[in-house]
């Protein structure tokens, strides 16, 4: 029997902060058992350098990611569909499975205003793990 591994979208305006920690914290936790996406409905041209250093804090290096381009196929291969302050932008599919996240934007903050902002998402994605019944890898 095959069971295809839950995918999981992030989303948010610029896909250069809340979005890009969510994948990768999701990432990092879930292995390969979930499948990660995460995008902006104006994407910035970098990841903010504060919440790159914030990640890297922790051990998780996401230096290399670029912001992306929310599409409406993104959102439709998606079971979950999580948004952080991206209002309407964010198409609807009937069927999915919408969470909204509120939290800070980094945007314009320095590392220390990003660190509560990092671990709270990581506190929301641990939970999102036991909702998706996926054990968190060590």
């Amino acid at each position: 029997m095959t069971t295809t591994a839950p995918s999981v979208l992030f989303v948010c305006v610029h896909n250069a902060g809340r979005s890009p920690m969510a994948a990768a914290f999701l990432t990092h936790l879930g292995g390969n058992r979930v499948t990660v996406r995460s995008a902006g409905s104006a994407p910035a041209d970098t990841v903010n350098p504060a919440v790159v250093e914030a990640m890297r804090e922790i051990g998780i290096d996401i230096s290399a990611e670029t912001p992306k381009m929310l599409t409406a196929r993104a959102v439709e291969t998606s079971d979950v569909v999580i948004t952080m302050g991206c209002g309407d932008a964010c198409p609807y599919f009937p069927g999915k499975r919408y969470l909204d996240w509120t939290l800070d934007d980094p945007a314009g903050q320095g590392v220390d205003a990003v660190r509560p902002i990092r671990d709270s998402i990581e506190e929301r994605i641990r939970g999102l793990l036991t909702e998706l019944g996926i054990e968190v890898r060590a």
